[in-house]
């Protein structure tokens, strides 16, 4: 496996050198100031990212005004209180995605996040305080905590809101296979464990946060 030194000279030399590379790098936000980001933000962000899945995020990002509309700004307790005739009227609106699964996620990743505002203080704190360094156990816990927020769902999410995270994109995982970390796109623990020691190894080498080295994986290859 390389060192983060030599995948940042393929990916500058790719992207017209260091300067042009480093320009395209920006942070991630500190932890201070993912806890100051409302709740309903979290929850916003969430359900965005999975009617985006499997879908054109041009269409939903355009309607996504009447998304908000439709649920009442994603108030956390007045989602989490939806019932089965709500979510009968919304599969019926026309401002939003007329998914009757993906809707129903809403009111269970409503309660999730009540949950965790129950245990942290704020759904936001929670997200706030859990490490860099184990971002393959915030996904699991997305993943087995949350509804539909598995896989690439779960990472977008994490950048959108700027956590410090990387993500698994088809030019990141070719370079990880590049480098013999996995030999295809990770899915089992074991694969996102080694994903995950990559990860720590570069950013202990650099001082670089997770998303940078991630978009720097993902340049030296794209």
């Amino acid at each position: 496996m390389r060192s983060f030194d030599e995948i940042f000279e393929i990916a500058a030399e790719r992207q017209g050198g260091h300067q042009s590379l480093e320009a395209k790098l920006d942070p991630p936000l500190l932890p201070r100031q993912l806890a100051a980001i409302p709740d309903d933000r979290w929850l916003s962000c969430m359900t965005k990212c999975i009617f985006n899945a499997g879908f054109n995020w041009k269409v939903v990002d355009n309607m996504w005004p009447g998304f908000e509309e439709a649920f009442q700004g994603f108030d956390i307790g007045r989602c989490a209180m939806l019932n089965e005739d709500d979510i009968a009227r919304l599969a019926a609106d026309v401002r939003i995605v007329r998914h009757g699964g993906k809707i129903r996620s809403v009111q269970h990743n409503a309660v999730f996040l009540q949950e965790l505002a129950g245990e942290h203080g704020s759904a936001a704190q929670f997200f706030a305080d859990w490490p860099a360094t184990d971002q393959a156990g915030l996904l699991e816990t997305l993943k087995r905590r949350g509804t539909r927020l598995g896989g690439a769902t779960g990472q977008y999410f994490l950048r959108f809101m700027g956590k410090d995270s990387y993500v698994l994109s088809r030019d990141v995982v070719a370079r990880l296979i590049a480098e013999g970390v996995v030999d295809r796109t990770p899915a089992s623990k074991k694969a996102m464990s080694a994903v995950q020691s990559a990860f720590n190894r570069w950013m202990e080498e650099s001082g670089r946060s997770a998303k940078e080295i991630s978009r720097t994986l993902a340049m030296s290859i794209g």
